[in-house]
């Protein structure tokens, strides 16, 4: 079924609401979360707030690092690993280690690109940068 191509409809629905395979795997996702003890579902949450508003990700990007945190955390919680001995001393620390393993999604990376590339103009400088993605 995976390699049967899509109705007309399914590809007009994705085109207004977003791929519908992502919709999927993110509510496995939420699923996975909602399954592990309470104070590692409040850490995740609290993970989770924050990539939302500073993640690197959108996209299938965004869900392959969602899902690789839900592993994270349900090894961690099958280990009985302490909240703080995942983040460390440092929380903020561990989530930019955590973030810079995934690619910078196609959004933030256009919209660096457009800010840079403005920051140039105004500087008088001619350069155009088109493939910053750090």
């Amino acid at each position: 079924m995976a390699d049967e191509p899509k109705s007309r409809y399914l590809q007009y629905l994705e085109i207004v609401t977003g791929s519908l395979e992502e919709k999927k795997r993110y509510r496995q996702y939420k699923a996975r979360i909602k399954q592990l003890p309470e104070n590692y579902r409040a850490a995740v949450e609290a993970l989770e707030r924050y990539l939302m508003h500073f993640g690197p990700a959108d996209g299938a990007g965004a869900m392959a690092m969602y899902e690789d945190l839900a592993e994270l955390f349900e090894q961690s919680a099958a280990d009985r690993t302490p909240i703080r001995d995942i983040f460390g001393d440092d929380p903020v620390e561990f989530v930019e280690a955590f973030m810079a393993n995934y690619p910078l999604g196609q959004y933030r990376t256009r919209e660096r690109n457009r800010f840079t590339n403005a920051i140039d103009r105004a500087a008088g400088e001619n350069t155009v940068r088109r493939d910053r993605t750090d």
